[in-house]
């Protein structure tokens, strides 16, 4: 009995020792598991602000926004028509205007512009309204388009200094563009961008003609 007791006492360490060896080959193999998984994790954290840096610096720099360049070519009356109340002291006018435009697109990606406006001022006084439609121009491309703008009659015929200006024959007007849009740099970043055109112009009554203009440009983000 007792070298059976013996026998068993040892087939039972040995049991034992084999469990515990498995058991330390197990938490090493975990170990190891975790430190890949741990690993794993690091290089992609890593990769990730490699690769936002990478394109931050694109952004910041080829892909950077800039903005869309409008400029005013030409500006001429395609109408006139003038008709003096000399008993009210009033002037009936209509009067149509062509503003030619250019849009350049300097970035490395397309613009997309929104509907936009042409608007026509008298001393203030908002009198014509022109839209410019929806549209897109490609990486470096520039694009031609003309804007027709026409006093509506109505807005002027109670407006004294309509009368005097058109006597004295100068007519001062003031013709405002605004084109804004967007841009989406390397598929992710939204931005959006204004361009103002303001043009003060005079009407030559007599000659029927634009007779002088000076027109600023102004962009913002």
């Amino acid at each position: 009995m007792d070298s059976v007791q013996i026998d068993k006492g040892k087939n039972r360490a040995r049991s034992e020792r084999a469990q515990g060896e498995a058991d330390e080959e197990k938490e090493e193999e975990d170990e190891k598991l975790r430190k890949r998984k741990k690993a794993f994790l690091y290089s992609g954290i890593i990769a990730f602000f490699v690769f936002f840096g990478v394109l931050l610096v694109l952004g910041l720099t080829v892909f950077r926004a800039r903005h869309a360049v409008t400029a005013v070519n030409s500006i001429n009356l395609r109408s006139l028509d003038a008709k003096f109340n000399l008993q009210r002291l009033s002037v009936d006018l209509n009067v149509t205007l062509e503003l030619g435009l250019s849009v350049k697109n300097p970035n490395k990606v397309s613009f997309k512009y929104h509907n936009s406006s042409s608007l026509l001022y008298y001393r203030g006084r908002l009198v014509g309204e022109a839209d410019i439609p929806a549209g897109e121009i490609f990486p470096g491309q520039t694009i031609d388009t003309h804007s027709v703008l026409t006093i509506l009659a109505d807005r002027l015929l109670s407006d004294s200094n309509a009368y005097t200006d058109a006597i004295a024959g100068s007519l001062p007007m003031t013709a405002f563009t605004k084109i804004s849009g967007t841009v989406t740099i390397l598929r992710m970043f939204k931005i959006h961008l204004v361009s103002y055109t303001d043009c003060e112009l005079s009407i030559d009554m007599r000659n029927r003609t634009v007779e002088k203009s000076d027109c600023k440009y102004k962009t913002k983000y």
